[in-house]
Parts: structure tokens; C-alpha cells; sequence
């Protein structure tokens, strides 16, 4: 959960609803097509959530191998499933392993959203325009990221998530 959140900045509604089948594992993209809140399925946030996003192969790797150990592996199945096939508890799942987590390497408070966030920033101090941003965000309106309309371009956003979790994973 916490890979996917900040390696491409889904919100957790978005990250608990991904289904193995959301993933073209060839094309190296992955389609948020549902949210879930307190377990329960709803639509995107915006119309913007419902754009491909770009998956970097190293991200794709650690998801094919989770996938490999993993239960529930149908194109149906959520990724992140509960014991039970469900999605799992956001709450629980912070406060048992995250936020623990977190204290062990001293970072201190965190939160689900805090990922999105890191994940724009990211983005930021890697030089990717706001453009590509709020494209990788999937922001209804570029206000929400910093009020810039230029129109990104896909070799662009694989770029940016390369980038990201190039500084993610080797750091």
C-alpha cells in the first residue's frame, strides 16, 4: 500500500480499490477505475482519476512479486485484499504498520495522504512541469496543483514516475 501511494500518488480510496486486472502489465499502465471507502466500492473522485497512469518497471517488478505471494491474484481481486478478499481497512492498516513504521525510522506523524503529497513533491524537486503534475494527480483542475493549463505529454509523465521512484527506491 504504501509503495503504490507513494510511488504514484493515489489517494488510499484509490490505492484500496486497485484490482489486478486495473494493471496492463505491457504497456506498463494502470487505470483507477474505483475508490473504496470503509470497504465499501464507489466511483473515481474525478473524471481526472479515470486517466491511464504509468507504472516504472521497478514499481511493476515489486507489484509482480507481492503478487506472487499474494492470495488473491484474479484480474477481479483487489491487490491490496484483506484475509477475507475484501479490500482492507485504511485506519487498521495505518495504525498497525505505517504509523509504527514510521516511528522506527524516526520520521514521525504520518497519514495516508501525507504519501500523495510526498509524491508531489517529489515531483516537484525531480523539475517535472505542472502540467505533468497535475496530470500524474489527476486533478480535475490544475488550481488544485498551481494554476499552469499547459497540456503534458505521455513520454513526459513516464518520465516524472520514473523519476520518482528512482529517487524512492535507490535512496
Amino acid at each position: 500500500m504504501v509503495l503504490i501511494a507513494g510511488s504514484l500518488g493515489l489517494r488510499i480510496s484509490e490505492v484500496l480499490g486497485l484490482r489486478w486486472g486495473d494493471i496492463d502489465w505491457r504497456n506498463l499502465t494502470l487505470l483507477v477505475q474505483r475508490g473504496v471507502v470503509m470497504r465499501r466500492v464507489h466511483e473515481t473522485k474525478t473524471e481526472a482519476s479515470l486517466k491511464p497512469m504509468p507504472i516504472d518497471p521497478q514499481i511493476a517488478e515489486a507489484l509482480l512479486k507481492f503478487r506472487r505471494q499474494a492470495v488473491y491474484v484474479g484480474q477481479e481481486d483487489f491487490i491490496v485484499a484483506s484475509d477475507s478478499g475484501k479490500p482492507r481497512w485504511q485506519a487498521t492498516m495505518l495504525a498497525d504498520h505505517v504509523k509504527p513504521a514510521a516511528v522506527r525510522a524516526g520520521i514521525g506523524k504520518v497519514g495516508w495522504h501525507m504519501f500523495r503529497h510526498m509524491f508531489s513533491s517529489t515531483l516537484h524537486q525531480a523539475g517535472t512541469s505542472m502540467a505533468v503534475q497535475k496530470e500524474l494527480l489527476r486533478h480535475a483542475d490544475i488550481q488544485t496543483t498551481m494554476n499552469n493549463y499547459m497540456q503534458a505529454v505521455s513520454e513526459a509523465k513516464r518520465e516524472a514516475v520514473h523519476r520518482v521512484a528512482k529517487l524512492l527506491l535507490n535512496a
